[in-house]
């Protein structure tokens, strides 16, 4: 059965998507939750976990994030997120779909890496005066399947 061919985005918004990317897991991996905060629109919303409620607005998600950190504390723990396989479709409305496979790799001193979660991210961004935006992210648990 033959599938339909996603619109293909110009190689250019995708170079910037991936800058856009790179920049914000930066923010989050060095514990830059205002900067991180700010990828989003002012009313964006944020689900990093299907048990919470989703965070909204740029505040919301810097109280998420601190409030889900806590959970390291005393802990010498470096997480790193890689995201890959970035497919984006236009939506109707002038955003833009995103859907990335992403890997959260977590090393301590003197220990081995760890992957672990594997997601799905699923967002939508806006690229307006301020450049990229997310107006919403939900990440989805490949264990939670």
């Amino acid at each position: 059965m033959p599938t339909s061919k996603p619109d293909v985005v110009p190689p250019e918004l995708y170079a910037r998507v991936q800058h856009f990317y790179a920049h914000q897991m930066q923010h989050l991996d060095g514990l830059r939750f205002d900067e991180y905060a700010a990828t989003f629109t002012e009313d964006g919303v944020f689900q990093h976990s299907p048990d919470a409620e989703p965070a909204r607005g740029r505040d919301g998600i810097v109280r998420e994030l601190v409030e889900f950190h806590r959970r390291f504390e005393g802990d010498p723990v470096q997480r790193r997120h890689w995201f890959n396989h970035i497919a984006l479709e236009p939506a109707d409305d002038g955003a833009l779909r995103s859907t990335v496979y992403a890997l959260v790799v977590t090393v301590r001193p003197g220990g081995r890496p760890e992957t672990a979660p594997s997601c799905v991210v699923h967002d939508v961004l806006t690229d307006g005066p301020d450049g990229l935006l997310l107006r919403s992210r939900r990440i989805t648990h490949d264990q939670h399947f």
